[in-house]
């Protein structure tokens, strides 16, 4: 069997599933992307032409789409020239969100196409709306309807899709969910473990060790929609209450999904402004972005983890924190009430309280043994239902060689 995968990043997503497509006997993968990623054993890693940038002219509500209709270009292009040098996959799995599959039914007719649904738009009951909360304009509602076109074009062309979560495929319309299946792209629990004598020196020459009343949170990006925002107003509290305990950050300063303040700084420079000689900076640790190795690290030595997030995406981070038995204290948003149940295997808090966030901090602070069965319980949810090998991998490449065969899938 021939596989394209197709993704900006790749190999992102699918960085299991086509190394295990690659371990197949009689297997040619083929990796397409803009950007230079992770090379995989047994898979061809090609990269297409960096797409131009729409027009500044263009209708501001368009200007995502014309850009998708760009990349859709130079992913088509490159994908003409595999089939001109005698290439045609028996199916290919893409990532269609920047634009990539809007093309790809035209270059290959029949070939099967299984794309990555991650997240449709919508003006109410998301991101949009929610923080502040409040009615959305007639201006931003009709911004977020358009942002759906490309995900409509691809969603016509695509066989079927793939989607992380239960509450990312509810977001989708009625029709197109009745060709998505629901299946994660797992966690390696073997190796995503709590480490045992971890000792950390951070840059700024704070070394940490098991013990310590570390706090964590983990973004790509500190930027609100992952509630950096809300957590940063929960520690004047914390710190005064805990003198004892150590913030790690982890994150860029770039936002990635939202947008730069108004200010013209980063989130971080506003928060620090804000709360100014409320925060002991000798005790709040910026760490930016870190190596994987490393955070696995500093997440084997929180005491309480933090995950705050508009109902959006899903992180890695959340699942992968609970795989190493951290005790996550977590927005009661979607999807992340689909994993968390509060008391049992984490605790929530409402996403606009700083306080309710303070609290419950403190309080796993004060007391571990006394969480000590959550942060077992979050380990076997994900050992249970997100586990790489034993669920989330069968599921997926079951997926993959029901769609190649042109059999409708049972998978959830």
């Amino acid at each position: 069997m021939r596989v394209l995968f197709v993704h900006q990043n790749f190999p992102a997503q699918y960085r299991h599933v086509a190394r295990a497509l690659a371990r197949r006997p009689g297997m040619q993968v083929i990796g397409l992307g803009e950007n230079a990623g992770e090379p995989l054993p047994g898979v061809q890693h090609l990269r297409y032409k960096a797409p131009h940038a729409g027009a500044k002219e263009t209708h501001r509500y368009v200007r995502r789409f014309e850009n998708a209709v760009y990349r859709g270009q130079q992913a088509a292009r490159a994908a003409i020239t595999l089939k001109e040098r005698g290439f045609t996959p028996d199916i290919v799995c893409c990532h269609p969100g920047w634009g990539e599959g809007l093309f790809l039914r035209d270059v290959w007719p029949e070939t099967k196409l299984l794309y990555y649904w991650e997240f449709y738009y919508h003006s109410t009951g998301a991101d949009v709306g929610f923080d502040p909360p409040g009615q959305v304009s007639m201006d931003d509602a009709c911004r977020v309807r358009i942002l759906n076109a490309n995900h409509l074009v691809s969603l016509q062309v695509a066989d079927w899709g793939q989607t992380p979560t239960q509450w990312q495929a509810s977001r989708f319309p009625d029709w197109a969910r009745e060709r998505i299946s629901v299946v994660h792209e797992g966690v390696d629990t073997h190796a995503i473990r709590r480490r045992k004598g971890v000792r950390i020196t951070l840059a700024d020459g704070c070394t940490l060790a098991e013990g310590d009343e570390v706090v964590t949170f983990v973004a790509r990006g500190l930027e609100p929609y992952r509630g950096f925002h809300v957590f940063m107003r929960a520690l004047p509290e914390i710190l005064a209450r805990r003198p004892a305990a150590q913030i790690v950050l982890v994150g860029g300063d770039d936002p990635h999904y939202g947008s730069k303040p108004r200010e013209g700084e980063s989130w971080k420079a506003v928060l620090l402004a804000e709360l100014g000689d409320r925060l002991d900076l000798s005790r709040v640790h910026f760490t930016g972005k870190v190596p994987h190795e490393t955070l696995l690290g500093l997440l084997s030595l929180s005491m309480a983890h933090v995950y705050l997030t508009y109902p959006f995406v899903l992180s890695w981070s959340m699942l992968e924190s609970m795989s190493l038995g951290c005790l996550v204290i977590g927005s009661a948003t979607a999807p992340v009430q689909e994993v968390i149940e509060h008391g049992r295997n984490g605790l929530l808090v409402d996403f606009f309280s700083p306080d309710q966030v303070a609290e419950a901090v403190v309080r796993a602070l004060e007391d571990p043994a006394a969480h000590a069965p959550l942060r077992e319980a979050a380990r076997r949810t994900v050992v249970d239902h997100y586990d790489l090998d034993s669920v989330c991998l069968p599921q997926h490449l079951a997926l993959i060689d029901a769609v190649a065969a042109g059999r409708r899938p049972t998978l959830p």
